[in-house]
């Protein structure tokens, strides 16, 4: 396949000081003369179709490179040695992007180039970031935004159009469009993993799709959201509002300046409906699933549930009695010796029912940045294991 002129020796994009992580530096001259002419085709597509030679190099893009994204880029800068012990494989992030500037560099971006805000070029994002980064895969990890998939749909469609598989962290896209992305992967012979995305460091989709596959899951019940369980825990330790364990969650920067997403039970409802998507192949609409939120707890109702000994727990649920998913998220009242009664705090749980395998709960899988970038790299590793496996069988044929 051909390479876009001017590629093989592309040198790092930069730029001058930004006024904060990724926004655009004062007077920067135009993207368009900085950037060479965008990609059409992915010059890399072929990464792990060709003879296998030896230490092979995946290029990796991060848009969305807020908290988690650097996260992301920390862990795989640190697993290098593994990836080139376990897979004989060079891993590269090739380029990063936020919302208004980013950073492209073939040669590869190790941590001090990343944290070097005066190398990212404003505009250098968008549609004009992933046409033209080279990369094989992408990691997507923008702001949610569930109604119209925001930026991360876009980045996603033209990924796999460019024949770069996707590792999903943001919901939106997946929640809007999840057959579309689905379908097209399929068509491209390209892998889409959201286990950052559907429940991060507790394996939701994960343990649907494999430990369970011998059997029919009859149903399935998650706290998913760390944020709400953590103020619903600091309501009932300090036996206080909702409003205070909110405050002080926000002082600990644990919820958001703006909560809505997690309080009101879009979190959950999103992170359920792509379960349902990526595990049972249904499609959920968030906007009429049944939905609670924790917003409307009082003290009242704290101190009765004390009384009753009880704890509440915002739980995402989804009824496949009748054969499809039937799914909903609200609180859910659970005694003592309830499992997750003890899913205390930052901690998540899932509860599951078969036909074959009996019930099975997992609790754990506590709610943080480094969570959901592990669970990235998981899909990561799923991927090269499954591209390594492929290469073995067909060098045995």
């Amino acid at each position: 396949m051909a390479v876009t002129p001017g590629l093989e020796d592309r040198t790092t994009v930069s730029a001058s000081q930004g006024r904060d992580w990724l926004d655009p530096p004062e007077r920067l001259p135009d993207t368009a003369a900085r950037c060479p002419t965008p990609i059409t085709q992915n010059p890399r597509s072929s990464f792990l179709r060709r003879a296998h030679l030896p230490m092979s190099r995946l290029h990796i893009a991060i848009t969305g490179f807020g908290g988690i994204g650097r996260k992301v880029a920390e862990l795989l800068s640190a697993r290098a040695d593994r990836y080139r012990r376990e897979f004989d494989l060079e891993v590269r992030i090739v380029g990063v992007c936020g919302a208004s500037a980013g950073l492209i560099d073939e040669a590869g971006l190790g941590p001090e180039a990343l944290a070097d805000r005066s190398r990212y070029t404003s505009g250098l994002s968008g549609q004009t970031f992933i046409d033209q980064v080279p990369a094989d895969l992408l990691i997507e990890a923008s702001p949610t935004d569930f109604r119209t998939g925001g930026a991360a749909l876009g980045y996603m469609r033209t990924a796999l159009r460019r024949d770069m598989h996707v590792i999903a962290i943001s919901k939106g896209a997946l929640v809007h469009d999840f057959p579309g992305l689905h379908a097209e992967a399929r068509r491209r012979g390209r892998a889409l993993k959201v286990s950052g995305a559907a429940g991060s460091a507790m394996p939701t989709v994960d343990l649907v799709q494999y430990n369970l596959a011998g059997c029919e899951v009859k149903s399935l019940s998650a706290i998913v959201t760390g944020t709400t369980n953590i103020i619903l825990s600091e309501m009932m330790d300090r036996e206080c509002a909702f409003a205070d364990a909110l405050a002080e969650a926000q002082r600990l920067g644990i919820a958001e300046s703006d909560p809505t997403l997690d309080t009101h039970g879009w979190d959950t409802a999103c992170k359920i409906a792509i379960l349902c998507s990526a595990a049972f192949g249904d499609v959920i609409d968030v906007q009429t699933m049944k939905r609670q939120g924790i917003d409307q707890v009082t003290l009242d109702d704290v101190r009765r549930w004390k009384t009753q000994g009880v704890m509440p727990r915002l739980v995402g649920r989804v009824d496949r009695s009748s054969g499809v998913c039937d799914a909903s998220v609200g609180i859910e009242l659970c005694g003592p010796d309830h499992p997750f009664a003890r899913a205390h705090g930052r901690m998540k749980a899932v509860h599951v029912v078969t036909d074959l395998m009996g019930e099975l709960t997992l609790v754990g899988g506590g709610s943080s940045p480094y969570g959901t970038a592990a669970a990235a790299l998981k899909d990561l590793e799923h991927i090269l294991s499954a591209q390594a496996q492929s290469k073995r069988l067909t060098s045995s044929a």
